[in-house]
C-alpha cells in the first residue's frame, strides 16, 4: 500500500504537471475509460447546500466547434485540436430558489429525504438564500451562486486529469451573449433552466510549459493563532 506521504508527492507532482494548455495533439484522443474517470470527479464534486446546480456538455462535434471558435476567444487553439472538450452549464433561478421543482426533485428523488421534512429544508434553504447570502436579490445573483459551484467540478477535473497525465485548460474566454444564443439555438439550455458558466479543453500538450510560478506561501497564506 502506498503511503500518505507517497500519495501527497504524486498529488504535488500533478500540481506541477498541470498548466493551460493553449493547443493539443489532435492525433493523441484521451480513451473513454480515462475520460469517463475525469467526468466522474465532477459528478462526485461538492455544490453548495448539495444541489449539483450544473450540466456538463461534451461538445465533439466539429460544426458546433467551429460555431464555437467563432465567439470564444480563448479556445482558438484548444477548440480544433482538444480530444474532448466540454461547456459547464450552471442552472439559473429557475431551478436554484428555495422553493423550485428542481430543488424539491432533488431533495426527494436525489437525496431521499421524507416527504414531511422538506418544507422545513424549503425554510432553511429560503433563510440561507434571503438572509445570509442574499442571494434572492437578483437572478443574476443566484446565476452567479450557481456558477461558483461549477468551479468546484472544473477544478476537480483537471487536477483529476493531471493525475493521470492528461492536460487542460479552463476558458473563460469568450462573448457571454453569444455563446447564450448558440447553445439556446442548439437546444442545450433547456428553456431557460442552464446557461453557460465556464468551459474546459483536455488532451495532450504538444511542447512542454515555461516553468510554474507561483507567489511564495508566506505571501498569499496568513495564520490566525
Amino acid at each position: 500500500m502506498e503511503s500518505k506521504e507517497t500519495k501527497k508527492q504524486q498529488i504535488l507532482e500533478a500540481f506541477q504537471f498541470r498548466h493551460a494548455t493553449k493547443k493539443f495533439d489532435p492525433d493523441k484522443k484521451i480513451s473513454e475509460d480515462d475520460f469517463q474517470f475525469i467526468l466522474e470527479t465532477a459528478r462526485l464534486s461538492p455544490s453548495s447546500i448539495g444541489i449539483e446546480p450544473w450540466k456538463f456538455i461534451v461538445i465533439q462535434n466539429e460544426e458546433l466547434r467551429t460555431k464555437l471558435k467563432e465567439v470564444t476567444w480563448g479556445a482558438q487553439g484548444q477548440l480544433p485540436t482538444a480530444s474532448h472538450f466540454v461547456a459547464i452549464l450552471a442552472r439559473t433561478m429557475l431551478d436554484t430558489k428555495y422553493d423550485s421543482d428542481y430543488i424539491y426533485d432533488h431533495l426527494r428523488e436525489v437525496k431521499g429525504f421524507p416527504e414531511e421534512i422538506i418544507p422545513r429544508i424549503h425554510e432553511r434553504y429560503k433563510a440561507f438564500q434571503e438572509d445570509d447570502l442574499h442571494l434572492l436579490d437578483s437572478e443574476r445573483t443566484m446565476f452567479d451562486w450557481a456558477s461558483k459551484q461549477t468551479y468546484i467540478a472544473l477544478a476537480n477535473m483537471m487536477t483529476a486529469a493531471a493525475q493521470i497525465g492528461i492536460d487542460s485548460c479552463p476558458i473563460e474566454g469568450f462573448n457571454y451573449d453569444a455563446v447564450h444564443q448558440l447553445f439556446k439555438q442548439e437546444g442545450l439550455l433547456e428553456g431557460g433552466h442552464l446557461d453557460i458558466s465556464v468551459m474546459v479543453a483536455f488532451g495532450y500538450r504538444v511542447e512542454d510549459p515555461r516553468p510554474k510560478t507561483r507567489k511564495e506561501t508566506d505571501q498569499v497564506v496568513k495564520w490566525i493563532t
